[in-house]
């Protein structure tokens, strides 16, 4: 399934292309933003990372049908990338985001996660999400506690900033429904 465009009350999610490397290369690469990334994201980041990434990895995936990726845009200033989320198929976590800092706090990628999950419980079929946080990403943390996610495990792993205590989080399908249904 190709990576669809969505549409939230104050958001546009579009899916990734190579022409817009040059605005994300300028919101990316700032600590803030990368110190509670996987470690497989190189720091100092490279000048040409962002057009890399998706010209050798995000949007071959994508393709493939194994992953979705998509900028994160406000409807009321759409021709501004302001973060990006992404769904995996093919990995044991499953989605991944980031928000440029001028735009956290406001609830955006709160707005963002509900229908990325919502694409990949009905559309895509999945019976489970799992996604993981460094356990001192409170913000990261407080997503996955309003959307109904369960700590499943707590492991440590490799970020940009070094060996953090981290958590697994998860749903599945039914536990989704069902408090999408209380909502």
């Amino acid at each position: 399934m190709r990576t669809p465009t969505f549409e939230t009350a104050r958001l546009l999610l579009q899916p990734v292309r190579l022409e817009d490397a040059a605005q994300v290369q300028q919101l990316f690469p700032q600590w803030e933003v990368v110190k509670y990334l996987n470690v497989v994201v190189p720091w100092p980041f490279p000048e040409d990372g962002v057009e890399v990434f998706y010209r050798e990895r995000a949007l071959p995936a994508a393709e493939r049908g194994e992953e979705w990726h998509w900028t994160i845009r406000l409807k009321e200033d759409p021709d501004q990338i302001i973060g990006a989320i992404s769904l995996h198929l093919s990995r044991e976590i499953n989605r991944g985001f980031w928000i440029a800092p001028p735009w956290r706090g406001r609830g955006l990628m709160t707005e963002a996660v509900a229908e990325v999950t919502r694409f990949w419980f009905e559309e895509l079929g999945q019976p489970v999400l799992r996604t993981k946080k460094a356990v001192a990403n409170a913000a990261s943390r407080a997503i996955s506690v309003r959307e109904g996610m369960r700590c499943v495990a707590l492991i440590e792993d490799e970020y940009v900033c070094g060996k953090l205590p981290t958590e697994v989080w998860e749903m599945d399908a039914a536990e989704w429904r069902k408090r999408r249904c209380r909502d």
